[in-house]
């Protein structure tokens, strides 16, 4: 899953602790507990499901 940190957070990776997710770009994480977590609690977005949320933009649509 990709996820993003909230604005202004940065956010330790798990086991990485001294590496960080920020809010300029989407990484790519596996869906642990750590990141769930931290997804609950607001720090982390999930883009992926945030992309799946929205409505799909068609071709010719005006």
């Amino acid at each position: 899953m990709k996820v993003i940190a909230a604005k202004g957070l940065q956010v330790p990776k798990e086991e990485q602790p001294r590496e960080y997710i920020t809010d300029q770009a989407a990484q790519d994480v596996q869906p642990s507990a750590y990141y769930l977590r931290m997804i609950a609690d607001g720090d982390l977005r999930d883009v992926t499901a945030e992309q799946a949320k929205s409505p799909a933009k068609t071709k010719g649509a005006a």
